[in-house]
């Protein structure tokens, strides 16, 4: 590692990295004025035990070729050397294109692995992919599917999740704030992309500062930050939609609704006004746990003054998430407050920091994927479903849909054994390909459930540029350390594996990655850069000198703006070019699920006699997703080495719980290890978790579960939020809880399949590696 500062950045934040003889020192950038904790998992990343140093085959397919094997993810790994995979991959990539064709390719592939311009492994691996002519991919977000498919039909466009009003109008211009799912200071510390300066716990100050108020809409207090004030509604979870539903029905009856603008701006009005009828808040109040008269006031509270309706992300990944959406977009809407200064509604404000932050529409410097001749989509939620029932007929956003038979799976960039549900089904759906293929540099538990392991550098071992279209600066990211072992970087592999299969040339262009980096820089210092009027060194310079300023977006949301001055002359991208509280394409779509208004629709995963409580698994406050858990801020977390449980004491005293011990979550998907924190920032009978703890089923066979360290997805059900978005439904699920008896297994998935524990005891489902001959001469792992 360089004895000198060099300059990095990373999705939760930039930093300057120095190695010395301790290790790793990472400290963030001077003009962060709130850097993230999540830095403190930095030096992890170049941690040996947990690394892929060089590629691995799994023995069943090494040793009697691809095809669906239930070994997988129990199986042994061998070490092989560069050529002699990417030979054996090129072949089996030109059996499946010639048996298959390319719709029986799915390039998995996520774009949290690297904040770098270049080494965006969504990118590396599509570009390669649509060399060779294409293949399946996914479509929308684990994140927030159901506003990409909800909002172009209410709305137009995705515009208002992508450059929502900026935070600067809402400290400007806002009275109260309702944010339905809050506003976590976690979540706003990561921004995909990178980002250089966390200013949204500074933004939301100064509004309290200036008068406005706050609504906590959420069954967790620490949603939103104390020091707001917030007045906290601690509903019931699921129950979001009925709360804004009231809202609207005291707003109607109450003659406080905006009458001009439902006739200018909305079509649908009268419909869904009628529909609010019975939805009076004494309607509301046993279904919310809310008091009528609470629901009231904030209503009146809302028609007062200026308000911006929040809605999180978290809230639309459950059944039928699509309606609190449709509900808040509505609520504000009768208000008639969409595209005014700081009101409206927002989706995802403070989900991640760079949501609110004014975005320019300057173009970044950006690694080209040519175009994809299939075009074949799958929802990135339903891939199980696609690998279990290969030629099953689904429902999509109106399209009637058949799942391709997937036979090769490619995955590059992301983890599903972190964010996807149900991982005893995601394990059976792995089972079924006939190949799986990852890049990874760490032993999780997707690699532990591939065919081939492609050792991959992580972004301190290359050199790359740093932007995001919210962020004010274009940053040169440097090499902290070379390589590990043998890792190469995605597009080296990649770049081998083309010119095996004739396309190399295509792929490369004749550039190394060095000479891509250089190359996206100047061609961006020569065109965007120069007709916006930023000064862009050449790049000799820029990497010496670190970063170049960009220039600043505007503050507004700029579509529902020009919309509300005149709806004639800029209408929306609706069939009535209007804000549709009503959507009569929709209705005519026959979902059950989804109709063609904001509708209530009871909690799928309500507590029973069986599974008495709800459980949030929400996204962690000490690392992004997965990435890092063996990091030093995450292991900090860690009670008896489990991920953290919060329950309510009330709820922990009623069933003989204490703090710190070692319980077992059951719900009717499967079970997990946990630690037990106490909480009374939790509202009684909800319990959170948060995703992203490395799966370690060896553990959870020792200890009779299916998880013995933590993965809250063990527990949550693989269903779609509805035929419209077919989302992920991972945030909430019902479960029990008990203590666990009898010894704590040792957690085994922070050393590489087959190493020695601290007990010294050799995990007894990855079985050590077996040495073999290979073109780089003998290999054995260490």
């Amino acid at each position: 590692m360089s004895s000198r500062p060099i300059l990095h950045s990373s999705h939760w934040g930039a930093f300057t990295a120095t190695g010395s003889a301790e290790g790793l020192r990472v400290d963030p950038h001077p003009d962060d004025p709130a850097p993230s904790p999540l830095l403190g998992n930095v030096a992890a990343a170049l941690h040996a035990p947990t690394r892929v140093l060089r590629p691995h085959v799994r023995r069943g397919w090494w040793e009697d070729g691809p095809g669906p094997d239930p070994r997988r993810g129990d199986d042994e790994y061998l070490p092989v050397g560069w050529d002699e995979v990417l030979d054996r991959l090129a072949a089996e990539y030109r059996r499946v294109l010639a048996v298959g064709g390319n719709e029986a390719v799915y390039g998995g592939s996520y774009g949290w692995a690297s904040a770098g311009r270049f080494h965006h492994a969504q990118s590396q691996l599509h570009r390669f992919l649509n060399c060779l002519g294409g293949a399946t991919r996914s479509t929308g977000t684990y994140s927030h599917a159901t506003g990409e498919a909800l909002l172009p039909h209410v709305v137009g466009s995705i515009e208002p999740l992508l450059w929502p009003t900026a935070w600067a109008s809402v400290e400007r211009h806002t009275d109260l704030v309702i944010a339905v799912g809050g506003l976590p200071a976690k979540n706003s510390e990561v921004a995909s992309g990178g980002i250089t300066r966390h200013e949204v716990p500074g933004r939301l100050r100064a509004a309290r500062a200036r008068g406005a108020e706050f609504v906590l809409v959420s069954p967790q207090r620490d949603d939103l930050a104390a020091e707001l004030d917030a007045e906290w509604l601690a509903l019931r979870p699921g129950t979001d939609t009925a709360l804004l539903l009231a809202l609207g029905h005291v707003l109607v009856a109450e003659d406080r609704h905006d009458e001009t603008f439902l006739r200018d701006c909305t079509t649908g009005a009268e419909e869904f006004c009628a529909s609010l009828r019975e939805r009076t808040p004494e309607w509301a109040e046993p279904i919310t746990g809310i008091p009528a008269q609470t629901i009231r006031t904030l209503a009146r509270r809302a028609a007062a003054g200026r308000t911006m309706i929040t809605v999180s992300w978290s809230i639309g990944r459950t059944r039928h998430g699509e309606q609190p959406l449709w509900a808040a977009i509505a609520l504000a809407a009768l208000l008639g407050q969409i595209g005014l200064p700081g009101g409206g509604f927002g989706h995802g404000y403070a989900s991640t920091g760079g949501v609110g932050r004014r975005s320019s529409s300057m173009p970044l410097p950006t690694f080209p994927q040519f175009a994809d001749p299939l075009r074949r989509r799958i929802p990135v939620a339903r891939i199980a479903d696609a690998l279990l029932h290969p030629g099953e007929e689904y429902a999509f956003d109106g399209e009637r849909r058949r799942y391709p038979h997937l036979r090769l799976v490619h995955w590059a960039g992301g983890n599903p054994f972190h964010h996807h549900q149900d991982l005893r089904r995601l394990r059976r759906a792995f089972a079924a390909a006939e190949t799986v293929v990852v890049h990874e540099p760490y032993w999780t538990s997707t690699a532990r459930h591939a065919d081939v392991v492609l050792a991959t550098t992580t972004s301190l071992e290359r050199e790359d540029l740093g932007a995001a279209r919210y962020d004010d600066r274009l940053l040169a990211m440097g090499r902290v350390s070379p390589p590990l072992g043998k890792a190469r970087d995605d597009y080296a592999a990649l770049a081998d594996l083309a010119g095996r299969l004739g396309v190399g040339e295509r792929f490369t262009e004749g550039r190394d990655a060095a000479e891509w980096v250089e190359h996206l820089y100047e061609e961006w210092r020569a065109g965007p850069a120069r007709r916006a009027g930023v000064e862009a060194p050449p790049y000799a310079r820029f990497r010496d000198g670190g970063e170049v300023a960009l220039p600043d977006g505007t503050t507004e949301h700029v579509l529902l703006a020009a919309f509300r001055r005149d709806p004639s002359a800029a209408p929306l991208r609706t069939p009535s070019g209007r804000i549709e509280l009503v959507s009569a394409r929709v209705a005519g779509f026959g979902y059950a699920d989804c109709p063609g208004l904001p509708t209530w629709f009871a909690p799928a995963e309500a507590p029973d006699a069986e599974h008495d409580l709800v459980l949030l698994a929400n996204n962690p406050a000490t690392r992004l997703h997965s990435q890092l858990d063996h990091g030093a801020t995450s292991q900090r977390s860690k009670v008896q080495g489990r991920e953290p449980v919060r329950m309510h004491p009330r709820d922990a005293e009623r069933r003989g719980l204490r703090a710190g011990q070692v319980v077992v979550l059951e719900s009717r998907q499967g079970s997990c290890l946990a630690g037990l924190v106490l909480s009374d920032a939790l509202r009684e009978g909800v319990l959170q978790m948060s995703t992203g703890a490395w799966f370690d089923p060896v553990a959870g066979a020792a200890a009779g579960v299916d998880c013995g360290h933590g993965n809250v997805n063990v527990l949550t059900a693989d269903v779609g939020t509805s035929a419209l978005a077919q989302g992920c439904t991972g945030q909430h699920v019902a479960v029990r809880v008990r203590a666990h008896t009898g010894p704590v297994p040792p957690v085994t998935v922070f050393a590489a399949p087959g190493a020695v524990g601290a007990e010294g005891v050799s995990s007894p489902a990855w079985v050590p590696l077996r040495t073999i001959r290979s073109t780089e001469g003998e290999s054995h792992y260490s």
